[in-house]
């Protein structure tokens, strides 16, 4: 057993006193908590166990949940070809109002903030055919759902209108 002990000297009462600040504990003390320890860890492990034998969870009971139903992949087809819609008519507004003569053959930026798209149109060019004034391009597409290349065509229409005549994925 050990002890830690101060003397203290004291001259009014005449004598020496031990006084005592801290005790370490005995060998007595420590196996009573070694044994206090071991059985909180066994009744630790035994509780679960006894919950699961209790018929708490069974594998020939056990069943895939048929409840759970999801329509991801539908919703987010309709979603993507609406996407693809509206991001061909922001990229045919950019070819109809893209000044061919000052872009010198740069390419045309163009970003849709409906669908969160965006790309460049390359390789345009205005043709006239049959009195028709049509305008080419490719253009790609960077959106969630990957990097795409198209090919098109925009023409002329009556009233000043452009109509989109050819809209392709490469």
């Amino acid at each position: 057993m050990s002890l830690i002990v101060f003397l203290r000297l004291s001259r009014d009462q005449g004598g020496c006193r031990l006084l005592r600040i801290a005790q370490a504990f005995d060998s007595r003390q420590w196996s009573v908590i070694a044994s206090a320890s071991a059985k909180a860890a066994i009744v630790s492990i035994a509780l679960p166990l006894v919950g699961c034998g209790a018929g708490g969870f069974s594998l020939e009971k056990a069943e895939v949940d048929r409840s759970i139903l999801t329509s991801s992949t539908q919703a987010s087809a309709a979603s993507t070809d609406s996407d693809r819609d509206s991001d061909q008519t922001t990229i045919g507004n950019a070819v109809s109002s893209a000044d061919i003569e000052q872009l010198s053959g740069q390419a045309v930026p163009w970003a849709n903030t409906g669908t969160g798209s965006r790309g460049s149109i390359t390789e345009l060019a205005e043709l006239k055919d049959r009195g028709q004034t049509c305008r080419r391009f490719k253009a790609s597409r960077e959106s969630f759902d990957g990097v795409a290349m198209f090919e098109g065509e925009l023409c002329l229409a009556g009233a000043g209108g452009w109509r989109m005549q050819g809209f392709k994925a490469l």
